[in-house]
């Protein structure tokens, strides 16, 4: 729920009426709307089943949507930081910075920076802080970062040339990501291709030929 962005106090107890009111609510559809009718006992169990893994199915669906959101806005996020941090902005004030910036372009991200923001004014360490906003998001990217700013504070290096790498580095596996799902579209195209353009063409092709051929073939046979 957290990673979904759900962070209310009755989140969890909401999903947990949804559990049980979903199923309720496919069950009276397939009766209301007569699907029952094709099999009185199967469809209503389908139903059932369907209304207890729909909440989980949606919140798997709003858990990547919100991860592919922070994915995209880490990139330029890293960029306004590592300029933050080369101004003479230390790296609790530079994260505060950025959170400002990126509330409107990319409001997931803004709004789980804001978090890490506000846990280190409550007293939790930077370390801590970040390595949450790593379990909170669950996006590898964001845990290596976390791991690099930990390693850089710990040892003492240039925080600005960290981030600098780190940015470069993340937008070299964007560009790679981006190019494997284009080199997938080929393959991804291959079962629309056969079950449904092939046999439109094929109808469309030789569909006058056939029709040709058996109106010249009928008289012979019926002779």
């Amino acid at each position: 729920l957290i990673r979904a962005g759900y962070r209310s106090a009755n989140a969890l107890a909401a999903m947990r009426g949804f559990k049980i009111l979903t199923p309720i609510a496919f069950v009276v559809l397939a009766f209301a709307t007569g699907a029952y009718k094709w099999n009185p006992i199967m469809i209503p169990l389908i139903a059932l089943a369907l209304g207890y893994l729909f909440p989980d199915m949606f919140l798997t669906w709003r858990v990547n949507a919100r991860q592919a959101a922070i994915r995209r806005g880490l990139p330029d996020g890293l960029d306004l930081l590592v300029i933050c941090v080369e101004s003479g902005l230390g790296l609790d004030q530079a994260l505060m910075k950025v959170s400002q910036e990126l509330r409107i372009t990319h409001h997931e991200l803004s709004e789980e920076l804001q978090l890490v923001n506000l846990e280190m004014r409550i007293g939790k360490t930077r370390i801590e802080a970040l390595r949450e906003l790593a379990r909170r998001t669950g996006l590898e990217d964001i845990k290596s970062l976390v791991a690099m700013l930990v390693q850089t504070d710990r040892f003492g290096t240039s925080v600005a040339q960290s981030l600098r790498v780190f940015s470069d580095d993340l937008r070299t596996k964007r560009r790679q990501r981006a190019e494997e799902m284009s080199a997938k579209t080929t393959v991804k195209m291959v079962p629309p291709l056969i079950f449904f353009i092939f046999p439109a063409l094929m109808v469309v092709i030789l569909g006058p030929a056939v029709i040709t051929l058996f109106r010249q073939l009928m008289p012979a046979l019926g002779h």
